[in-house]
């Protein structure tokens, strides 16, 4: 599990080309740069990618990873994501082995986590779960206890949270009246 301490989010804005993936895990690969996650995907402007990476500093510092991504001809933008200031998600499916005496157990706690069954069979259940990657922690350590056979998480995503401020409306005085 990751500690906001040790991991930093950095969202990285790249135009949408091919090879720009590459090219970014090449720089972490050869500076010894740990990535605790990645995630991409185009952005509203098909001209764009972004990706969520959330790195180790303990492997190179922050100041040090951001300028060498800088000197990529690909990125537009970097902005590092303060864990308070930003909207930060993850999905994650399992299947959860799970006899007729569990399964209620299972269920259970798929509702209170809030997350949906996807699949079921006699010995095991499909389940999903997308929140805050310590919500997702929480969910996978519960679901260990009944004995996990397949899991796949997609990595964080996050975006800055918006300005409460800037959708505040003004009043807009009528001239006619």
């Amino acid at each position: 599990m990751a500690t906001d301490i040790e991991h930093h989010t950095l969202s990285v804005l790249v135009e949408n080309k091919a090879g720009v993936l590459a090219r970014i895990v090449n720089l972490f690969s050869r500076r010894a740069y740990n990535i605790y996650s990645l995630a991409v995907a185009p952005t509203e402007d098909e001209r764009f990618s972004r990706l969520t990476v959330v790195v180790d500093v303990d492997s190179a510092p922050l100041e040090q990873i951001v300028k060498q991504l800088h000197k990529l001809i690909n990125v537009v933008k970097i902005v590092e994501l303060d864990p308070s200031h930003s909207v930060e998600r993850e999905l994650m499916i399992a299947t959860v082995r799970c006899p007729g005496d569990q399964r209620h157990q299972v269920t259970e706690l798929v509702r209170i986590f809030e997350g949906k069954i996807l699949a079921v069979n006699q010995q095991a259940l499909t389940v999903s779960l997308e929140g805050h990657p310590s919500k997702v922690d929480d969910f996978e350590e519960m679901l260990r206890t009944f004995g996990i056979s397949d899991i796949q998480r997609t990595g964080r995503i996050a975006l800055p949270k918006l300005d409460r401020d800037a959708g505040k409306l003004r009043a807009v005085k009528n001239k006619s009246a």
